[in-house]
């Protein structure tokens, strides 16, 4: 009874003669659990699209879950649809673990548009513009490092976003940078469909901690300690150092000067919304640039051609006594290409965060109920064969015109999601990875390690990883070098200037 009990309370309701989407067999109570992937789940969505068409729906234990799979689907419903497409969907492991403050976690209303107004400003491009000099030195001080202990190039996963957003120095093994990462890891595991039951039997959090496999103590005593330094210790150091004058130029600089400003409970709740945004900001992309930083060093591992090129157009445009800058930027094509390819090969963000409907609504004929989950399967659209061609390939030819010149491709946009909650960071992010590939490529060759018997060591490029929201790449060896002496002097130039 229990049982049928908790079938007919979670079970999605059905309006009168209209199906949902199409989609694998539903079982009572479970739903469709046991189809729900737990390893790549962005591959499993794509081949059951092949099945079902561009539109799946999945449920599990009353959750209705729709998987959309192409752009123009993607662009009906958030797009078009916005307004009822925005929110996100009930998670209550992240206020079990507290990281609903996140804005990616944030539910649609009007504490979302108040940070996500504060993000959208900071972030934009034109407000990006005077911190163009500090990404190229902190590309610089990249290259240093690299010159230095080439086997270390994914270390120091979080120095630009920690320079820019706070003006903070990372150290080695620097333990401020580890609680995002691991919070970042932990969370975007939690909120897969079918991931944690207490997701769909909200009443399971108020089981108590005697009781086995269903007490969430240890979880939620972890979690919100690394929630609580996520957001609370970088902003920390910011404040202490304007008290000492020791302050660098940095986004929470500049925001915390502004709240300074205003007085009384007023000035404390825009301190909050700041160091939220801030946090928000900080966790986001520290697992981003240094994922997509080391796809790059995987693609310029596994094809030489790539680097031959893009090399050709650097010492061509730019020339070999100066590192490149953003001011060269629209004279590289190739590169620019390289970066888009790089977005679409190895993705950051596989399915983005999900949405969530707040109204039921019809679509093509299909009744998609309220508060179903809502995912993009970006990696899908972006490795759809008949979109991309050879899509496992890494081919930055795919984003130029015949002529050689860089060719936009609005579909590539979706590697940071869509709709109203397009990610935020998406201009830093392009800024940022457009100055390292074309440093690292002005200066140094990278190729194929070798073992102690000089033969070449297998690369392999992809890690299958149990998350919705990072898609780490696989750790590999490579070997960097400088191309020649006049680079290494460059290097050595800039990092000391």
């Amino acid at each position: 009874m229990a049982f049928l009990f908790l079938y007919l309370l979670f079970r999605p309701q059905r309006r009168r003669g209209l199906p949902y989407p199409p989609g694998p067999k539903s079982w009572p109570i479970i739903g469709n659990l046991l189809d729900s992937p737990k390893q790549s789940p962005w591959v499993a969505y794509a081949e059951m699209s092949k099945q079902h068409g561009d539109i799946l729906y999945l449920q599990v234990f009353g959750q209705s879950v729709v998987v959309l799979c192409s752009p123009s689907v993607v662009k009906d419903l958030f797009e078009k649809r916005g307004d009822i497409y925005s929110d996100r969907p009930s998670w209550p492991i992240t206020e079990i673990i507290d990281v609903d403050w996140l804005i990616p976690f944030t539910r649609y209303g009007e504490q979302w548009r108040e940070k996500r107004k504060i993000a959208d400003r900071t972030l934009r491009p034109g407000a990006l513009s005077p911190y163009h000099q500090r990404i190229e030195e902190n590309t610089h001080a990249f290259l240093g490092r690299l010159l230095a202990a080439p086997v270390d190039f994914r270390s120091h996963v979080g120095q630009l976003i920690m320079s820019l957003v706070y003006g903070y120095d990372l150290k080695e093994n620097d333990e401020i940078i580890k609680p995002p990462v691991e919070l970042v890891h932990m969370t975007s595991r939690l909120i897969l469909p079918g991931a944690t039951l207490v997701n769909h039997l909200p009443f399971l959090r108020h089981i108590p901690s005697w009781v086995p496999w269903f007490s969430y103590e240890s979880l939620v005593r972890v979690g919100r300690e690394l929630s609580q330094k996520t957001m609370n210790e970088p902003i920390d150091f910011v404040k202490s150092a304007m008290r000492d004058g020791t302050a660098t130029s940095s986004l929470a600089r500049d925001q915390l000067l502004e709240v300074e400003s205003l007085i009384g409970p007023e000035a404390q709740m825009q301190e909050n919304v700041v160091k939220q945004v801030l946090g928000s900001m900080y966790e986001a992309g520290v697992d981003t640039t240094a994922s997509a930083r080391t796809s790059l060093f995987v693609a310029l591992t596994l094809y030489p051609e790539v680097q031959r090129r893009a090399q050709a157009q650097i010492d061509s445009v730019v020339s070999r006594d100066r590192l490149p800058t953003f001011e060269d930027r629209s004279r590289l094509p190739y590169i620019e290409a390289i970066c888009k390819e790089l977005l679409r090969w190895q993705m950051v963000g596989p399915m983005g965060v999900p949405h969530a409907s707040t109204e039921d609504s019809i679509y093509r004929g299909f009744f998609i109920p309220k508060g179903s989950m809502m995912i993009i399967n970006s990696w899908g659209i972006l490795h759809n064969p008949e979109l991309y061609p050879d899509p496992e390939t890494f081919n930055p030819e795919r984003f130029l015109n015949e002529d050689g010149t860089f060719r936009d491709d609005p579909t590539i946009s979706l590697a940071f999601g869509a709709g109203k909650r397009i990610c935020p960071g998406r201009h830093l992010v392009d800024m940022s990875l457009f100055m390292i590939a074309a440093s690292v490529l002005s200066v140094f060759n990278v190729t194929k390690a070798k073992d102690e018997n000089g033969r070449e060591i297998p690369v392999d490029p992809v890690v299958e990883v149990n998350a919705v929201v990072w898609y780490v790449t696989l750790a590999f060896e490579c070997s960097i070098t400088p191309r020649d002496k006049i680079a290494e002097d460059l290097i050595r130039e800039n990092v000391l200037a």
